[in-house]
C-alpha cells in the first residue's frame, strides 16, 4: 500500500505493500463467510466496510458499520474512496501498453527517459531499468520512509498542518535521492513508492502527457469506470463517499481523526487514485482477461519475484500473486492511504473478483475479507 508498509520502520504507521494472487476458485454464491468477515472487522473497531463481488452469478455487494461516525450514516456499496497503492496496477498497465506499442522497452534505463533524475548518494538511473521500478527490485529508497516526510505527513500535528500541501513528483523523488539505495538493482526486493512516482514520470516523458491523462484515456474511459478518477491536487472525494478516519502513530491511543480531505499529491502515481469497489472489480477482471494488454505483456506483468518474509506472495509488475489460506491464487493489489485501507483481487481467469474498503487505517485487515470470499462459503 502507499501508506502502511512504507512507514512502519520510520513511524509505525500502517502502510503495507499489498500482496494478492493464479487459479480459479468456485464462486461463493452465498457469500456467508464474506458477510461475517465484514461484520467482524466492524466489531473489531473499523468504522465501516464496503465490498463488491463479481462472479458468474452476477454482482453482489455488502456493507457494515458507518460512513460517518458523527451522524451514524451507513456506508454505501457505491462509495468512492482513495485506493492507495492499487494505483500501481493502473500505472504498470499503461507502461506495458506503451511497450506493446513499441514506444519503450521495459529494459530501457530510467536515465534514458529521465536523464539525471536518479542520481546522488550512490543512486544511478543508468543502472536501473523500467522493469526494476515496476517489480520493486530497483533498490531505490522509499521516500515515504524518510523521517522528515513521515513527521510532516503521517504524525498528527504534521498532517493537520500540511494536509493540503502540493508536492510535485520531482520533489518526492529528490527526497528519496537524499538516501543511498537499499541494495544494488536486481539483487533484492523492497517495496518503494518512489519506484512508481518515477514510473509516472516515465509515462509523461514517453507520451508527452501527464500519467493521469494516459490512465484516463487508456484504462478508465475504455472500461467505463465512471467512479474512478486520478484527482491530482483535488482534496475532496466525489459523491457518494464516506468519511475516512485515522489514528496517527503518535496518537494511536486517542480518538480517530477525520482525514477525508487531503491533497493526494503526496502519493502521486504511487497511490492517488480514487475509485469504487464496483470499478475495481471490473478493472481487475478486464486486466486478467486480456482486455487491456496483449498476451505477451500480460505474461510479463504476471512474471513475479519472491517477496522476502512472505512465501505465499510474489510481486509482478504492479500486480501481486497471493496464495490464500485454502490454496486458491488471486491476482491484485492492496492499497492504503490516510483513513483508507483496501484490497482488490481476481482469479487468474477473471471470473471471480472482490474489492473491499475499510474507512479506517488503524485496525483490521481487508485481507480477511478476501480470504473469506475465495475460501469461505
Amino acid at each position: 500500500m502507499f501508506v502502511r508498509t512504507a512507514l512502519v520502520a520510520a513511524t509505525a504507521v500502517a502502510l503495507s505493500a499489498a500482496l494478492l494472487a493464479p487459479a480459479a476458485a468456485a464462486p461463493a454464491a452465498g457469500h456467508r463467510a464474506t458477510r461475517e468477515a465484514v461484520r467482524t472487522a466492524v466489531a473489531a473497531g473499523v468504522p465501516g466496510v464496503t465490498a463488491t463481488v463479481r462472479d458468474p452469478h452476477g454482482t453482489w455487494s455488502t456493507t457494515a458499520g458507518v460512513g460517518d461516525t458523527r451522524t451514524g450514516a451507513p456506508r454505501s456499496a457505491s462509495d468512492h474512496y482513495r485506493v492507495g497503492s492499487i494505483t500501481k496496477t493502473f500505472v504498470a498497465t499503461v507502461l506495458l501498453q506503451l511497450e506493446a506499442e513499441g514506444r519503450l522497452s521495459l529494459d530501457d534505463t530510467v536515465d534514458r527517459w529521465l536523464p539525471g533524475v536518479v542520481r546522488g548518494h550512490g543512486n544511478d538511473g543508468r543502472r536501473v531499468t523500467v522493469r526494476r521500478l515496476l517489480d520493486h527490485t530497483s533498490g531505490i529508497y522509499n521516500y515515504t520512509s524518510d523521517d522528515g516526510f513521515a513527521r510532516t505527513y503521517f504524525l498528527k500535528d504534521g498532517f493537520l498542518r500540511h494536509r493540503y500541501d502540493t508536492l510535485t513528483p520531482a520533489e518526492l523523488v529528490a527526497l528519496a535521492m537524499r538516501h543511498a539505495p537499499d541494495f544494488a538493482p536486481g539483487t533484492d526486493w523492497s517495496y518503494s513508492n518512489t519506484n512508481y512516482v518515477l514510473a509516472g514520470m516515465v509515462i509523461e516523458a514517453v507520451t508527452g502527457h501527464p500519467y493521469a491523462e494516459e490512465i484516463t484515456r487508456r484504462v478508465i474511459e475504455p472500461l467505463r469506470l465512471t467512479g474512478t478518477v486520478v484527482p491530482g491536487t483535488r482534496t475532496t472525494l466525489p459523491s457518494p463517499s464516506s468519511r475516512a478516519y485515522s489514528k496517527p502513530a503518535d496518537a494511536a491511543t486517542g480518538p480517530a481523526y477525520d482525514v477525508t480531505a487531503l491533497n493526494p499529491s503526496l502519493a502521486s502515481s504511487a497511490g492517488e487514485i480514487i475509485s469504487t469497489s464496483a470499478d475495481l472489480t471490473r478493472f481487475y477482471q478486464a486486466l486478467l482477461r486480456g482486455r487491456l494488454l496483449p498476451a505477451h505483456q500480460l505474461k510479463e506483468m504476471k512474471t513475479t519475484v519472491p517477496v522476502p518474509g512472505d512465501p505465499g506472495s510474489a510481486y509482478g509488475l504492479g500486480l501481486i500473486d497471493r496464495t490464500l489460506s485454502c490454496g486458491v491464487h488471486v491476482w491484485g493489489h492492496d492499497g492504503g492511504i490516510h483513513g483508507s485501507s483496501s484490497t482488490a483481487a481476481t482469479t487468474a481467469d477473471g471470473r471471480h473478483a472482490l474489492a473491499v474498503n475499510f474507512n479506517g487505517d488503524w485496525t483490521g485487515d481487508p485481507g480477511t475479507v478476501l480470504d473469506a470470499e475465495f475460501c469461505g462459503d
